[in-house]
Formats: C-alpha cells, sequence, structure tokens
C-alpha cells in the first residue's frame, strides 16, 4: 500500500480465486435474481462469456452492441436466452465511437421502466474495446481507441448515472488491462496529432479506463455506487482483430502454427476477474482500485521481473490525473452527471 495520498490504495485481499479461476465459479451460491446489468461488448470474447455467467446466476443483462442483430444471432447461438424475465437477455442499439448513438441508448435505457420512474442499474460493466488499431479519427477528430475504450464509456456511464444512483449497492467495472503499463495520459497531445503510435495510444486508452474508476468511485461512493478497473488477463479473442500474425508470433502470442502460448486465460477464466469486482460481496465498502486475476493488484514493483505483466503502476491510480481526465472527459463530450 502506497503512502502517498494522490494514489489509490492497493493490496491482495485473499478473495479465494485466482488466476484460473472462471466466471461461473465466482459466481457460484451468487444470486443475482432482480439485478439489472449492461456489458458492452457483450457477444464477443470475454464479454460473451460475461453475459453467460451473469445471466446463469439470475441478472437481466442487456447488451449494447454496434451491430445488433449480429449480436443476437452470437447470442443465440450460444445458447443464451432472450426476453425480459429474470436471467435474460436483451440486445439494444450503441456504438461507442458515435457520441450521438451513446446518448440515444441512454435515453432509450433510462425511458423503459415499467413504472414511469427512472429505471435501476445495478452493473455496468464497461467490456468493450478496440487494441492496437490503425490510426483513425472519430467524431471532432478524436483518436479512435481513446474514444471507443474510454470516452464512449465516460459518456454511457455519466449518461446511465440516474439509473445506477436508483440501484442499491449499484458497481461499475472498467476494464483496463497492462497495457496500461505503454504510456500515461498524454495531456499534452491526446489524439495523437503527432507520431500516432498504434501500441502507445493503447496504452493511453487502458491507463484511462483505470483512471476511470478511480474518479467515478470518488465521486459515486456517497451515493453507494462504487467502482473498479479490472485487469482481465492475456485471451486471445477478437480483440486482437487488428494484429498480424507475423506480430503475434513474435511476441511470443502464438507458435508458427497458431497455437495460442500457455500463458493465456480462456475466455471464462478472462472474464472472472470482471464478474468478481461486479459481485463480490469481499469487496463491498471498497471501490477504485485495480484488480488482477480475481483480487486487488498489488502496486508494481519497478526493475522486478514481473514489472511489465503484473500489478499496476502508478499512474493508472493517481488521483490528480483522475481528476484531470475526468474534467477533460466532460469538457470533450459535453456529459458531467456531477456538474463541474
Amino acid at each position: 500500500m502506497s503512502d502517498d495520498a494522490s494514489v489509490t490504495p492497493q493490496h491482495k485481499i485473499g478473495s479465494g480465486f485466482g488466476r484460473d479461476s472462471t466466471a461461473a465459479e465466482v459466481l457460484a451460491g451468487i444470486d443475482l435474481r432482480g439485478k439489472t446489468a449492461i456489458v458492452t461488448g457483450g457477444y464477443s470474447g470475454l464479454g460473451l462469456e460475461t453475459v453467460r455467467a451473469l445471466a446463469s446466476s439470475g441478472a437481466v443483462v442487456v447488451v449494447p452492441a454496434r451491430r445488433p442483430a449480429q449480436a443476437r444471432e452470437v447470442l443465440a447461438a450460444a445458447g443464451i436466452p432472450f426476453g425480459t424475465a429474470d436471467g435474460e437477455v436483451s440486445v439494444g442499439a450503441l456504438d461507442l465511437a458515435d457520441q450521438s448513438s451513446v446518448k440515444e441508448f441512454a435515453a432509450t435505457f433510462l425511458g423503459s421502466a415499467e413504472t414511469g420512474g427512472v429505471r435501476g442499474l445495478d452493473i455496468l460493466i464497461n467490456n468493450a474495446a478496440i487494441m492496437a488499431s490503425p490510426k483513425r479519427r472519430v467524431g471532432p477528430g478524436w483518436e479512435s481507441q481513446f474514444v471507443t475504450n474510454h470516452l464512449g464509456h465516460f459518456a454511457l456511464t455519466n449518461l446511465l448515472w440516474p439509473a445506477l444512483a436508483a440501484g442499491s449497492g449499484a458497481r461499475v467495472v472498467s476494464l483496463s488491462s497492462t497495457g496500461h503499463k505503454l504510456s500515461p495520459i498524454r495531456f499534452d497531445d491526446i489524439n495523437f496529432e503527432t507520431g500516432y503510435d498504434k501500441w502507445r495510444a493503447y496504452g493511453q486508452a487502458k491507463t484511462a479506463n483505470s483512471l476511470f474508476a478511480v474518479q467515478l468511485d470518488l465521486l459515486g461512493r456517497d451515493l453507494g455506487v462504487r467502482a473498479f478497473a479490472v485487469h482481465p488477463g492475456g485471451i486471445m479473442t477478437e480483440l486482437q482483430r487488428h494484429l498480424p500474425r507475423e506480430e503475434m508470433i513474435t511476441a511470443g502470442w502464438m507458435d508458427e502454427e497458431g497455437r495460442v502460448d500457455a500463458r493465456f486465460k480462456t475466455p471464462a477464466q478472462g472474464a472472472a476477474t470482471s464478474v468478481w469486482a461486479a459481485t463480490s460481496p469481499a469487496l463491498e465498502g471498497m471501490g477504485g482500485v485495480y484488480c488482477e486475476d480475481c483480487d486487488i493488484a498489488d502496486p508494481t514493483v519497478a526493475g522486478s521481473p514481473e514489472a511489465r505483466i503484473r500489478g499496476v503502476d502508478a499512474h493508472a491510480v493517481d488521483r490528480a490525473d483522475a481528476a484531470r481526465l475526468w474534467a477533460l472527459s466532460a469538457d470533450l463530450t459535453g456529459i458531467n452527471a456531477f456538474g463541474s
């Protein structure tokens, strides 16, 4: 635990789970009937396994999707039921790179309360992401990884704040990764106007995901809403779709025959930390921390052999940078549930 008041305290709590735990295992004995969850990117890879686990425990799950028809096909093929009863799943249209689409999705969800009040939201898992993608501008010239991974989720969470605040002990989970170690927030050139690097852009976006959880937890905890950042672990999913096979072989992620390195988790294992952070009673009264392997992560030990693959770097949990990023994100999107 750091003594620096500007850094969120980080220490393991002995959850009883670990690297190889699955989403189903961490949810064993947890009844989510009567709970509502939203999982972005919930029809691919980790998101699909997250939806499966939450629905299997009784939650009503909404899956926002840029391609709703494809999402329904994938979910149906996975044997996940549709409908409005407990433990079933529905799909809504959402493009995180399009702020108007984010607003439309949030308005539809908030307006869907059967009694005419505000529909409560118990779990929001900001799971969708792109990684190491080619340089692309969206909206008013924003860098696409920063927008899709962070700004879209920032706007979505703020717009859904009435639903989160209306719930009982709601939790927001923001998927970061060890990618955060590749770059802090580049406040002087956040959109990579010069020298675009796909990995540094990904790193900045993953740092943003962690800092978002730090500040949201600070702002929301007095109203019972807690936020967590999560590193799911290395998993081979659609997230790698922008990476050439040769690059993944060179990185040691797979061999020449396409066999994935044994260090990678299965999607069910990768979804476990998200589900744990969203539901675990062991985290009651906690928040604003970065988690990995179904526990709160320790701070990175500089110079250690595992510094690149384990722990959280100080820049990803820095409270001053978290507040600064929140203010910048609110200015860029024009959305802030907590005012100025």
